[in-house]
């Protein structure tokens, strides 16, 4: 799927709310840069939302909340930011207005602020309203957030819990586009050999693989009490088999190891804990689908959270309706134009900012390039699928109202439903399987690995006779210390890993080995200005995992790759035929030529020049302004 069912609710929204409604949880003293709102009503007016004044302190407050928005104070990525603070503010004087029907008690606010004094020890009263002071507030007006902020959350509260209850029908729908998530977990029959001894574990291990009686080795060593009474038996025994476990009943290393072998098998020694397992798999149960009535519970729960999450969503939408934005300084003014338009509602620039600034990665480029390279990277790829996906969640409702479909959710979440609806008859064929491990062996190769000792002599003939000579009795360290070399013990080596020089790893894994005792030696190796011997034990070649081992595996890599294709593929076609207008390369190009406009001007007003990051609206051609 393109994109996962989302299932913690409208993440961007609450992202906005929280800087609205959560800002009694700002610690004065840690902030670096004050609240998100600055003092109330006090400051130079910046602008009037429906009457109501934002303050220049306030946007700069909002500017301070996210290190991306000072990244830059000039050029497009400047006037990008610009845009995206005034939204935000504007965003939060909507939300706090429409929650001053909320009552909050002083109680209620006395007890928020010693929470958050005490969690920051700021209960001495000078250390509190220093901290305060430090970022423009005094104890008044940040109760005063707190307020606002607790009437906030519980108007969220309000809103949600009025969302009316889901009926048999989307529940019944919802179960059967996300069946696959409800699963009984996997078990396994098996046994299990606990150790506090490795040398120990190995040899039980060595005895295990040889033939030896598995039950009878647990209840002749194994440290558990619980299971060795019952021959290492993991579950209790019913009608002379141990019951199936889950991997609750096992360590977390020790489960990993265990539910990985879905044809049975014996683990290797596996450490967690301080002691030492291993586990017997004489019988794998792969997971099963709930039925809905096994799953009913959690699904009542999934389809409620996303009633709770288009309830808010409908309450937010009809705030910033026909909102009505007075610009009072000139420097706060900001062009935020509909980038898109589908199913009859207007998409403004503003809101693929506002995904823009929340993304992480975004964050870290713009930490590694110059701001032209950071423009052109957003407006030829970034922007462009930002606008994509958020015609799709408008999209969304219209195209589940065409088909019929009982689904509810926010935009994206009724999207996201969409694309499992468009992918519910998705198989994976044998073919499909076999095509996929022919033409990616090498993802599936088992590097090899071996447990190294070198030797290193300062001469040829030196390590020539060591290795002609030494027959694997006693020691190898002794042997070739006795003999004049430098003995490094290498431990295990992985190939691939570099921790050996080339030469010797090629001369371990690749090259003629001299067997000794119980190990092997390889040729001479010139290592820098020596010359080295390889003892080899417990090697282990490369090799390529039998198709029956990773068919699971590749099974559901298959199945999520065809789920993509088909779910992107119906989304394409159900959106184009709504006609949408993405007009994001008509925006780019005059906010290109707007912010050079006014740099120039700015430039000619001081009498000098100005060097700013390039206006170009992108580095590559972007999208078609229209579909």
């Amino acid at each position: 799927m393109s994109r996962k069912p989302i299932q913690q609710g409208l993440m961007g929204l609450l992202a906005v709310l929280m800087v609205a409604g959560m800002a009694y949880q700002f610690t004065p003293a840690l902030n670096n840069g004050g609240s998100l709102f600055g003092p109330r009503h006090q400051g130079t007016p910046a602008l009037k939302v429906n009457g109501q004044t934002i303050t220049t302190q306030e946007l700069e407050a909002v500017k301070r909340s996210n290190p991306m928005f000072s990244a830059t104070d000039s050029g497009v990525l400047a006037d990008d930011f610009k845009t995206v603070i005034v939204a935000r503010a504007v965003q939060n004087k909507l939300y706090t207005e429409a929650a001053k029907d909320i009552n909050v008690s002083r109680a209620d606010v006395d007890a928020q602020v010693k929470k958050v004094r005490e969690d920051n020890g700021l209960t001495d009263n000078k250390k509190w309203t220093d901290a305060l002071q430090g970022v423009g507030l005094t104890d008044s007006s940040y109760r005063q957030q707190v307020r606002e902020g607790l009437a906030l959350q519980r108007k969220v509260e309000e809103i949600q819990k009025a969302a009316p209850a889901p009926t048999d029908a989307e529940l019944k729908a919802y179960f059967d586009l996300h069946g696959d998530q409800y699963q009984n977990e996997a078990r396994i029959v098996g046994r299990q050999i606990v150790l506090a001894d490795k040398a120990k574990a190995d040899a039980l291990l060595k005895q295990v693989k040889a033939g030896g009686d598995f039950a009878a080795l647990a209840t002749a060593n194994s440290t558990d009490a619980n299971t060795k009474a019952r021959g290492g038996a993991l579950g209790p025994i019913e009608n002379g088999s141990p019951r199936p476990v889950t991997k609750v009943i096992l360590p977390t290393e020790v489960a990993a190891a265990a539910f990985a072998l879905t044809n049975g098998g014996v683990t290797d020694v596996v450490s967690s804990g301080g002691k030492f397992f291993i586990v017997k798999v004489e019988k794998y149960l792969a997971p099963t689908p709930k039925t809905f009535e096994e799953a009913k519970t959690d699904v009542t729960s999934a389809v409620t959270q996303q009633k709770k999450d288009a309830a808010l969503e409908a309450w937010t939408d009809g705030l910033q309706k026909n909102v009505q934005i007075d610009v009072v300084d000139p420097e706060w003014k900001t062009v935020d134009p509909n980038v898109a338009s589908v199913a009859g509602q207007n998409i403004k620039y503003s809101e693929v900012l506002a995904q823009m600034v929340g993304n992480q990665q975004l964050a870290m480029v713009m930490q590694q390039m110059a701001p032209d390279q950071v423009v052109g990277l957003l407006n030829s790829s970034f922007k462009p699928e930002l606008v994509k996906g958020l015609i799709q969640g408008y999209a969304a409702p219209t195209i589940a109202k065409n088909l019929g479909l009982n689904i509810v959710g926010s935009r994206q979440e009724l999207a996201s439903t969409l694309e499992a609806y468009a992918a519910r008859d998705v198989k994976v064929t044998d073919a499909d399987i076999q095509k996929f491990y022919a033409e990616n062996q090498k993802s599936f190769e088992t590097a090899a690995s071996a447990n190294v000792d070198e030797a290193s002599f300062n001469n040829k003939n030196q390590a020539a006779a060591f290795r002609a000579d030494w027959n694997g009795s006693g020691d190898f360290t002794s042997a070739a210390s006795k003999a004049g070399a430098t003995v490094s013990e290498r431990g295990t080596i992985t190939g691939g890993e570099q921790k050996l020089d080339p030469k010797l790893e090629s001369a371990v894994f690749s090259g003629p080995l001299r067997s000794v005792g119980e190990g092997s030696l390889t040729d001479v190796v010139q290592v820098g200005n020596r010359y080295s011997v390889a003892y080899v034990s417990d090697l282990k070649k490369a090799a390529v995992q039998p198709l029956s081992a990773v068919r699971s595996q590749i099974e559901q890599q298959v199945l999520g790759s065809k789920k993509s294709e088909a779910s992107k593929a119906f989304m394409s076609k159900q959106v184009d035929a709504l006609k949408p207008v993405d007009n994001l390369k008509t925006v780019l190009a005059d906010q290109a030529k707007r912010v050079a406009a006014a740099e120039k001007a700015a430039a000619t007003s001081t009498g000098g020049t100005t060097t700013t990051a390039p206006a170009t609206p992108n580095a590559t051609p972007a999208t078609p302004a229209t579909k």
